[in-house]
């Protein structure tokens, strides 16, 4: 079951600028609560990667050495420096992340980021997550189009058959910052930006039947009330791309960047993962052994067994999702959204998604 990690301090002001958030005194101020009487002397600044959100890794000097449990590395995620309309739309968006980490990421049991602190400012809702460096520890962060072969994809199912099964009807998913979004994201971007991918050369390998903006809006229109209404739900990751793990030390995939933490049904993660982890090929030669795989995982995890049609429907209306969330994206390398646009439409296509979620609704 899905279980608390830390409480909230929101008497701990969240600074908006990098460098007031890696000082030495804003971090014994807020590793203190975790860790009683560490005082932190040195900070050595490193690698710092500024996108929507900015994330920083450095290292911590303290009296006394370290307390049992803190590791030297660690990295920041905030959105720091950037006081416009849009950062806090991008706070307010990130907040999910934050509380995942601080209330659910300890008792899910999947492999993540190990997190020392998380945090929102009751005022400012900027949410900071303080976590270990892993990179320090050998691990290796993937992007989109990293290779990914099936062998990968069925661990990568395995943990999200953790998250599924553990979480399975748990009272904790009714927490309101877990209510599913894509209304949201669908007032925000739609149509305009499909007809732009779509009818450009981002959107060319996408099959003829499948790419068609108005079509995709009707059908994702019907989203929304589905997940809202999934019975019973499971905590899903909500952005099961490649570009979200990061290989350990031992080589393992640990699921990253949880801004769409939602409440809804286990075939969106499975589907979208599926749809656009593995090239166009692998996918088809070795999608049935995978989802047979995660559903035996899922039910001993707790998770109900779906049967097998349902199942299969389900995960098309998963890579409906994830063409979605890539039809509407516009700040990625067009490289990346052509190759996941191909990739989810050609699973779109394969499925007859677009009939699929006809079927659930």
């Amino acid at each position: 079951m899905v279980g608390n990690a830390t409480p909230s301090h929101p008497s701990v002001v969240v600074p908006d600028l990098l460098s007031d958030a890696l000082s030495p005194e804003w971090l014994t101020a807020v590793l203190g609560e975790r860790f009683p009487g560490i005082r932190v002397t040195q900070v050595d600044k490193g690698e710092v990667i500024a996108r929507v959100s900015t994330n920083a890794r450095f290292r911590i000097h303290c009296d006394d050495g370290l307390p049992p449990g803190l590791p030297a590395h660690l990295c920041i995620k905030g959105y720091f420096a950037d006081c416009s309309d849009a950062a806090v739309l991008s706070r307010s968006a990130g907040e999910p992340e934050v509380l995942f980490y601080r209330e659910l990421s300890a008792g899910v049991g999947i492999r993540t980021l190990p997190c020392v602190y998380a945090d929102v400012d009751p005022v400012t809702r900027h949410g900071v997550v303080i976590t270990e460096d892993v990179l320090a520890g050998g691990a290796v962060f993937l992007d989109a189009l990293s290779p990914y072969a099936p062998d990968q994809v069925a661990q990568s199912l395995d943990q999200l058959a953790v998250l599924h099964g553990r979480s399975w009807a748990s009272a904790n998913l009714q927490k309101p910052w877990l209510v599913p979004r894509l209304d949201v994201t669908m007032r925000a971007r739609g149509l305009k930006e499909i007809k732009g991918n779509f009818e450009g050369p981002i959107g060319a390998r996408v099959p003829d039947a499948v790419r068609d903006p108005e079509l995709l809006m009707e059908r994702i229109a019907l989203l929304p009330p589905l997940l809202a209404a999934a019975d019973p739900p499971c905590l899903l990751h909500g952005d099961a791309h490649v570009g979200n793990l990061y290989l350990d030390a031992d080589g393992r995939p640990c699921l990253v960047d949880w801004q769409l933490v939602q409440r809804g049904p286990w075939y969106v993660d499975v589907g979208y993962h599926l749809g656009c982890a593995l090239t166009v090929g692998d996918r088809r030669e070795s999608e049935r052994e995978l989802l047979a795989s995660y559903l035996q995982r899922l039910e001993a995890e707790g998770g109900e067994l779906p049967s097998w049609g349902d199942a299969w429907r389900g995960i098309g209306v998963g890579m409906l999702y994830g063409l979605f969330l890539w039809a509407i994206t516009l700040k990625v390398h067009p490289s990346v959204t052509t190759v996941m646009l191909e990739r989810l439409g050609a699973a779109v296509a394969d499925h007859d998604a677009y009939s699929s979620v006809l079927e659930f609704t």
